[in-house]
């Protein structure tokens, strides 16, 4: 396909099979950025970041090791596998993004993996 989105002619079933054209993805981009910067004044939602992003993971941690309460019934639970998953896609992103970082972001990556760990070999004792 070319790279000029205005230049793609009518898609055919093997394209709708490989996924949206480059100028329905740029479309999409346009129109949700543009939907999302009209709430986003209003929003209390903290910027998005890479260290958000892992902050919210160690999060979503801790919940399922039962050390914060779980936010949707205000109370602790544990589920020990939705943990070491969640510590497994920190472990892939520390992977994927090796070398791509700045200091600050490699070291609250790095920092925050090992917490979690620690802290499930603590409940898994």
């Amino acid at each position: 396909m070319p790279d000029d989105p205005s230049s793609e002619g009518p898609r055919t079933e093997q394209d709708a099979e490989a996924g949206p054209s480059k100028k329905e993805r740029i479309e999409a981009k346009d129109a949700y950025h543009s939907a999302a910067s009209e709430k986003k004044e209003a929003s209390p939602l903290p910027k998005v970041d890479f260290n958000t992003f892992v902050l919210s993971l160690s999060s979503s941690v801790l919940v399922h090791l039962g050390e914060v309460n779980d936010p949707a019934s205000g109370k602790p639970s544990q589920d020990l596998d939705m943990a070491r998953h969640t510590i497994d896609m920190l472990d892939m992103l520390e992977k994927k993004t090796q070398g791509n970082l700045d200091v600050d972001e490699d070291r609250l990556l790095k920092n925050i993996l090992f917490e979690m760990r620690m802290k499930f070999i603590r409940k898994t004792k």
